[in-house]
């Protein structure tokens, strides 16, 4: 456990609680935890995960991008119902894509774990990418991801880490109940 580690940890816990409050300062402590954990997994050879913190910083931008305009529009981020049929076809594309992606590191990296890295790194965008389109969907699956996480981390001895992850289940499921309650009065106050 180092400085680096209890730092990226700190700050991960604000921006995932910044995010369940849909505040709009959830985008730039995010943007600080993908800095700090993109550094800290590059030392411990999880590679996909270095590279999926690279990607998260440009999905960042996209998602402050989305929720300010939203907001401009509708002066409050509302959350979206997502087609499931478009759901399920992301979620397959996302398997096949980090299949590919974990190959590329099996054969091409050093990589600790390479294939589990990669579904990880895969399905966290994807997830991501679902928070940006503020998707209620996005956290039944942070759930699953993160509980395959914690393991992983423990496998690589970054406890703390496996810990935030840990938290990070209970985060997501409180977040998804937060976001039903507020989609549930976001379709009352359509109705009314």
């Amino acid at each position: 456990m180092s400085t680096l580690e209890i730092f990226a940890v700190i700050i991960s816990i604000i921006g995932v609680g910044l995010t369940i409050l849909r505040h709009m300062w959830c985008w730039f402590f995010n943007f600080l935890a993908y800095i700090l954990y993109g550094y800290l997994f590059y030392t411990y050879q999880l590679y996909g995960e270095v590279i999926l913190q690279f990607i998260f910083l440009a999905m960042n931008f996209y998602g402050l991008y989305f929720w300010l305009k939203t907001k401009q529009q509708e002066h409050e981020i509302r959350i979206e119902t997502p087609i499931n049929s478009h759901l399920l076809y992301q979620i397959i594309l996302t398997a096949i894509l980090g299949l590919f992606f974990g190959i590329s590191l099996k054969y091409f990296t050093n990589a600790a774990v390479p294939m589990l890295d990669a579904q990880l790194a895969a399905f966290s965008l994807l997830a991501t990418y679902w928070t940006s389109r503020k998707y209620i969907a996005t956290w039944p699956l942070w759930v699953v991801v993160d509980i395959i996480y914690v393991g992983m981390f423990l496998y690589k001895d970054l406890y703390l880490t496996s810990a935030l992850y840990a938290m990070f289940v209970i985060m997501a499921f409180y977040g998804w109940k937060k976001w039903k309650v507020t989609k549930q009065n976001q379709s009352s106050n359509i109705l009314a």
